[in-house]
C-alpha cells in the first residue's frame, strides 16, 4: 500500500469541523425555534381557554416558580427568561393577582405565586402532561431517550458557561 493511499484514508480535520459546524448551527437554530414554538403553544392554550390577561412568558414564570419564593434578580441569575423583562413580567403578575409580595425579612422584593397563579401553573402542567403522553404515544423520538438528549444539552450548557466565565 502506498503512502498516498494511507493519507487518503485519514479524515480531513477541516472537513470534519465544517460538517460539525453545519450541524452545530442547525442545532442553535433549532433550539431558538423550539423556544419560540413553546411560547406559541402556551399562548394558544391560554387563548383556547379564554385567558387573555397573561402571556406565555408569564405563564412559564408561574410554572417554573411554583411554590418557591423568588426575586427578579434570582431568576435573571439562573439565566432564565433572557430577552424578556423579568421585572416587568413579575410586576404584571403581582398587579393581576397571580403573585404577591411575600413579607420576607431578608428581601422585601421577593414574590410568591398566589392560588390564582397556581391555577395557571396547573394549566401549564396539564398541557405539558398531554404533550408528554402524545410524544410517547406517537413515538415522536423514535427510540431516542430524552435523558440522553438532556445529558447532551447539559454538556453544551456547561461548555457555553465555561466560555463566558473564561472571557472575563
Amino acid at each position: 500500500m502506498s503512502v498516498h493511499a494511507k493519507v487518503a484514508r485519514i479524515p480531513d480535520p477541516v472537513a470534519g469541523v465544517e460538517d460539525f459546524l453545519g450541524a452545530y448551527l442547525e442545532t442553535l437554530s433549532m433550539v431558538e425555534r423550539l423556544h419560540r414554538l413553546l411560547l406559541d403553544v402556551v399562548k394558544d392554550e391560554f387563548e383556547r381557554l379564554g385567558i387573555i390577561d397573561i402571556n406565555s412568558v408569564q405563564a412559564l414564570l408561574l410554572f417554573n416558580i411554583g411554590d418557591n419564593e423568588v426575586t427578579a434578580g434570582e431568576l435573571k441569575t439562573r439565566g432564565y427568561y433572557q430577552g424578556s423583562n423579568v421585572s416587568y413580567n413579575l410586576k404584571k403578575l403581582v398587579e393581576y393577582g397571580y403573585m404577591h409580595h411575600q413579607k420576607c425579612d431578608v428581601d422585601r422584593r421577593a414574590v410568591r405565586v398566589t392560588d390564582k397563579g397556581m391555577q395557571i401553573r396547573n394549566i401549564v402542567a396539564s398541557l405539558f402532561q398531554r404533550h408528554a403522553s402524545g410524544i410517547l404515544g406517537r413515538e415522536v423520538l423514535g427510540g431516542m431517550r430524552l435523558e440522553d438528549i438532556n445529558a447532551s444539552l447539559r454538556r453544551m450548557e456547561r461548555y457555553w458557561t465555561d466560555q463566558i466565565r473564561y472571557i472575563y
